[in-house]
């Protein structure tokens, strides 16, 4: 079973919910992350680059609409 955070850039009241597993991340070498408004659906898994990379992007607003 995984401890999952959600992430401090997802938006309140039913909005875009991101949540990852940092303790799984760090053990096993993979990224398990998810939507946390359907907790028992799909999981996507991600290499450690890969996701670091995807946070640095957020952070930067590269995915700003």
């Amino acid at each position: 079973m995984y401890r999952w955070v959600k992430s401090s850039y997802s938006g309140g009241q039913a909005g875009q919910c991101v949540e990852w597993a940092p303790d799984h991340a760090a053990t096993a070498r993979a990224v398990p992350v998810r939507d946390s408004k359907d907790p028992h659906g799909p999981t996507l898994t991600f290499e450690p680059t890969a996701w670091a990379a995807f946070i640095a992007g957020v952070k930067a607003g590269e995915f700003q609409g």
